[in-house]
């Protein structure tokens, strides 16, 4: 937007005083009101009604049937963390991020309004078969996410432990492997841990070999810390790992640039794992790791994919218990809305 000569201040009063107080010039500032605003000048209080993800309307899904037909957008709970190695709790993170208000409804880098432009509800949560079976709950995973595809919907969802992401990349990644962008402290392909596979260790590693994931379309931004022997599986396989420190060096524009040559003109998934943050921005997580990625940059790197193919997306690995001030979830729910974004830019593009 360019700026504009500065008004006097008989201009100004001409302009914004008296009768005029609710006005609005600026064409994009104009559009944006309009979908904010009721017709007698009201805006829903972001702290009234029932929590939702990102106060999207709230849809009850019969999940024998679902009826997802008209929605661009659907936002789902995954609060499942039977996949976590170090600390528990991610399985609160949906109703973390729920609670969390004022997100939006302006992004104004993107100059978009998602939840507004966009059909957009809260589906609830993924309905699990037992709060025990960790395999059972991916399958649920899987199933509920396909049902959502099959639909015509984007699903983003909110974790939960990062090993959710497979069941997800099994649903989407079916005809085809996906490309990926992951933001992370961790690269989250190892092995086995205590004789399980299928932990939030390693759901990349899998969805590569299941054949749901491509890893030469796959950049994984923000790894650090001492688990760094793990990753062995990233590199052999060929996915582009960008180190928090060379993110640092390199600046966000350089590897914004990267990441979209990397992922291409393809489907692409997005995955942010709170974790990438700086445990100063997000200490409510099982596994911190210091030397992390500021929000800002996070925020800038999301942003830096507008126009991409985004078929889905989530946010994972809020854990609220160690979480004091609730900065992670804040943190967490604004990394679903710049996801949400990306999809309202996408959809208003003129088709080629």
């Amino acid at each position: 937007m360019m700026k504009s000569k500065a008004k006097s201040l008989a201009e100004l009063r001409a302009r914004f005083g008296g009768d005029n107080t609710t006005a609005f010039y600026d064409p994009e500032f104009l559009r944006a009101s309009k979908l904010a605003f009721s017709s007698s000048g009201t805006r829903a209080a972001p702290y009234a009604g029932i929590a939702t993800l990102l106060n999207a309307p709230y849809r009850n899904v019969r999940w024998d049937s679902p009826d997802l037909k008209d929605l661009d957008v659907a936002l789902l709970g995954a609060p499942t963390d039977l996949g976590v190695t170090n600390r528990p709790g991610a399985r609160f993170g949906p109703r973390a991020l729920r609670t969390i208000e004022r997100i939006g409804p302006y992004n104004h880098a993107l100059r978009t309004m998602p939840v507004t432009e966009l059909r957009v509800a809260d589906v609830g949560d993924v309905p699990f078969r037992s709060r025990y079976d960790l395999e059972g709950n991916h399958a649920d995973i899987e199933k509920a996410i396909g049902l959502i595809a099959a639909s015509g919907a984007i699903p983003l969802t909110a974790g939960g432990d990062h090993s959710i992401t497979l069941p997800i990349l099994r649903a989407l990644g079916k005809d085809g492997p996906v490309g990926l962008v992951h933001i992370d402290a961790h690269c989250d392909t190892g092995g086995s841990f205590d004789g399980c596979k299928f932990h939030h260790g390693g759901p990349f590693r899998h969805a590569v070999l299941e054949g749901v994931l491509d890893p030469l379309r796959t950049i994984q931004i923000g790894i650090r810390g001492s688990a760094e022997y793990l990753w062995e599986f990233s590199y052999e396989a060929g996915m582009t790992v960008v180190h928090a420190e060379q993110l640092e060096s390199r600046g966000v524009e350089e590897v914004v640039a990267q990441a979209r040559a990397v992922v291409g003109p393809g489907k692409v998934y997005v995955s942010f794992d709170i974790d990438g943050l700086d445990p100063s921005y997000a200490p409510g997580t099982g596994t911190p790791e210091v030397g992390g990625i500021s929000m800002r940059e996070a925020q800038a790197l999301v942003r830096g994919l507008a126009g991409l193919n985004i078929i889905g997306g989530d946010v994972v690995e809020v854990a609220p218990e160690y979480d004091a001030n609730t900065n992670t979830a804040q943190c967490g729910a604004q990394m679903l809305f710049e996801i949400l974004s990306l999809i309202a830019v996408r959809r208003r593009e003129p088709k080629a």
